[in-house]
């Protein structure tokens, strides 16, 4: 086998399984060097399959595979260990992040930077109560790692930069514009969030609920306003 096909001891997260024929599992991955890569994990319905108990989501995995299609055969998954285990809400919060890669991120482009997001943000979920500030953080570099870095310090229409007792209108095709007392489409965000957001700043209750919104608008409008699942189950419990 060349070695090429083979690739081996690969960081990797598992994004989602789902059954394959009667006693396989397909493996959808998100690896640090080779981006997202489905595998075929053969056999791993099994009882005895020594890739049972180690194909776990958020939890850091090494994994060796070989192949070119575009189900790979994953051969080894070995366990990192070093990440708590998720609950509750926070659970909740890993599976919208996966929905989030797996519907966004297109296979093998790799991206070494998000993968380092991605695993901060799985910690900070495990440790924060809070975990809003995880999400708007994560999903700001994730729309940067795509090629949609935000640009909120300048206003688009002529490039001055953000007033904080301004209030602006922002569209995905355009950016930011001041609000001039006219009626203009797109959601209408605060000068002093904006800059709150452009620097990770989420302590403000105010800014952290104007993140959310700016940031439904643009994952949205990625997705073609397909809807998430795991954000459909959110709110359905939350209505409990």
């Amino acid at each position: 086998m060349s070695a090429r096909a083979r690739q081996d001891n690969q960081p990797a997260y598992v994004l989602h399984t789902y059954p394959f024929r009667e006693t396989s599992l397909v493996v959808e991955t998100f690896t640090r060097a080779h981006g997202r890569v489905a595998m075929v994990a053969r056999g791993a319905k099994r009882p005895r399959s020594a890739l049972r108990g180690n194909i776990m989501a958020f939890q850091p995995l090494e994994l060796t595979w070989s192949g070119r299609g575009e189900l790979r055969l994953l051969l080894r998954a070995e366990w990192q260990g070093g990440q708590p285990r998720l609950q509750g809400r926070a659970l909740l919060c890993g599976f919208y992040l996966n929905e989030l890669l797996l519907k966004l991120l297109p296979r093998e482009d790799a991206h070494e930077q998000l993968y380092a997001e991605y695993q901060a943000a799985l910690a900070r979920l495990a440790q924060e109560p809070e975990p809003e500030s995880v999400l708007r953080r994560f999903e700001k570099a994730l729309l940067r790692e795509l090629g949609y870095a935000l640009t909120l310090d300048r206003d688009s229409a002529n490039g001055a930069g953000i007033d904080a007792q301004q209030s602006y209108a922002y569209e995905p095709e355009r950016g930011l514009v001041a609000l001039n007392g006219s009626a203009q489409a797109g959601l209408v965000l605060s000068g002093r969030a904006l800059l709150d957001i452009a620097r990770d700043d989420y302590s403000d209750p105010y800014t952290l609920q104007q993140a959310k919104a700016l940031m439904r608008l643009l994952i949205g409008h990625r997705l073609e306003q397909k809807p998430l699942n795991s954000r459909r189950i959110f709110e359905e419990l939350q209505q409990l």
